[in-house]
């Protein structure tokens, strides 16, 4: 995540990662608050159904996101241009 990085846009990264920038300083956990509304918005989840479980400080972070899961799965290959 890129924490004051001009806009909110999620969107392809290396095979294993998305890469996110955020318009939100990192400062008092608004750049996270900014990723988790980002995330949900672009999977059509709640902002409640998206939750960080690894790596709250850093750049690189882990995700968890309650859904469907072929809706997920077909969500993350369109942000990197695949049909699932």
């Amino acid at each position: 995540m890129t924490p004051r990085g001009g806009r909110d846009l999620l969107e392809a990264g290396t095979p294993e990662h998305f890469a996110a920038r955020v318009s939100a300083p990192p400062v008092d956990g608004a750049a996270n608050a900014a990723l988790l509304a980002l995330v949900a918005k672009t999977f059509g989840v709640s902002r409640g159904a998206v939750r960080i479980v690894g790596g709250d400080t850093a750049r690189l972070k882990r995700l968890f996101v309650v859904g469907e899961p072929a809706a997920l799965a077909r969500i993350a290959a369109s942000l990197y241009g695949q049909q699932a």
